[in-house]
């Protein structure tokens, strides 16, 4: 095999969709490709990730893994059998469960981690058992509070279990300008902006959002939603029965949202389920935005109320007003709170300490391989 300094690294992932899970994988991906790593990413064709990966210079190739059917799993065990792997990192559970069953008739196995993004709930059955304790060498979670639930709820040792929490660029994700942000986006100039960037799911609580900017009576200020997914129509429709229009803007996904970010005046993310450590959260409080969440998943690791911004109840429309309304009768608030934010994200979930984290882990796992 390679050695520790020098890893070849393969990635699965099943998921056809777009969301922070996607992008931490590509930008991981990438900052390890930059320390000399070969990494390879095997997705569906028709995925998003698979589009998105010559973007972050990561190296995809197709690979019909999209479904847990004899089809995917003949084409994984055949492309795993053709390559060298010090360690294979899995992240959905289509592609964990089909690289697990593919692993187990290869020779010469690599060690599968396994990366779990979100917190929904792990089946405690014989088979998830096995997937987990025996299948997986190691599972890295991106929060503590998801550590402790892999290892409750499928009695995972804690030593078999890491939290890396998602990093991001801070030389990328600043403070800017707002008023040339807002230049950029066509974003109103003189009112007091709230936004949200999110893929559009039912959990991801943008309903909730709308209702409470309404309920704010603040007929001076804009809601911006980014991103897009299977409830824009539901929320489109929301919007148009429920105010004014044009006080909210739908951009759509954009490529580049650092400027839709320093347009903002407030960042809100109103999750109730699925979360890990958003990444939309993090790049929001490295632009140095006060930022209104949930506890959701591990929100409560970063998002410390009080100080770089406030955390509402999950579906709770009241809540997520109050909220709103003390970050807008204090613009000195919201600057204090972003401030703090930032120097969060910089000293804790930079992107080097992610990529520094995943390395050690990878490097571990194929030291041991090779004792």
């Amino acid at each position: 095999m390679a050695s520790p300094e020098f890893l070849r690294i393969l990635h699965t992932e099943s998921s056809l969709g777009w969301g922070g899970q996607e992008i931490r994988i590509l930008t991981e991906a990438a900052a390890l490709a930059a320390r000399g790593h070969q990494i390879e990413l095997l997705c569906p064709a028709e995925s998003r990730i698979f589009e998105e990966a010559g973007r972050f210079g990561v190296q995809a190739t197709a690979c019909p893994i999209a479904w847990k059917n004899l089809r995917g799993l003949l084409h994984l065990r055949h492309a795993l059998s053709q390559r060298k792997i010090d360690v294979l990192n899995t992240h959905s559970s289509t592609d964990s469960w089909l690289s697990a069953i593919a692993c187990q008739t290869l020779a010469n196995r690599p060690p599968i981690v396994r990366t779990r993004h979100i917190s929904a709930s792990l089946s405690s059955n014989p088979a998830t058992r096995w997937l987990y304790t025996r299948a997986t060498r190691h599972v890295v979670t991106t929060g503590e509070r998801l550590r402790a639930q892999v290892m409750r709820e499928v009695g995972l040792a804690g030593t078999n279990v890491t939290s890396v929490p998602t990093g991001v660029d801070i030389s990328k994700f600043v403070p800017g300008d707002r008023a040339d942000a807002r230049r950029r986006t066509g974003l109103p100039p003189d009112k007091l902006v709230i936004g949200i960037v999110a893929t559009l799911r039912s959990w991801k609580g943008h309903r909730y959002l709308i209702d409470a900017f309404v309920r704010l009576n603040r007929q001076d200020a804009h809601l911006v939603i980014v991103g897009d997914g299977p409830q824009a129509a539901a929320l489109r429709e929301q919007a148009s029965r429920t105010t004014d229009p044009s006080r909210i803007s739908f951009a759509g996904n954009q490529a580049d949202v650092v400027p839709w970010l320093q347009s903002l005046d407030i960042f809100v993310l109103p999750s109730y389920a699925n979360e890990g450590v958003p990444q939309a959260l993090l790049q929001a409080m490295a632009c140095g935005l006060p930022v209104v969440s949930t506890d959701a998943g591990s929100i409560d690791e970063i998002l410390r109320s009080g100080q770089n911004g406030f955390l509402a109840k999950k579906q709770d429309v009241e809540s997520l007003v109050r909220c709103l309304a003390d970050l807008d009768a204090s613009p000195d608030l919201r600057r204090r709170m972003g401030q703090v934010g930032r120097t969060l994200v910089t000293e804790i979930h930079s992107l080097a300490r992610m990529a520094d984290t995943m390395e050690q882990v990878f490097v571990s796992i194929a030291v041991t391989r090779r004792e």
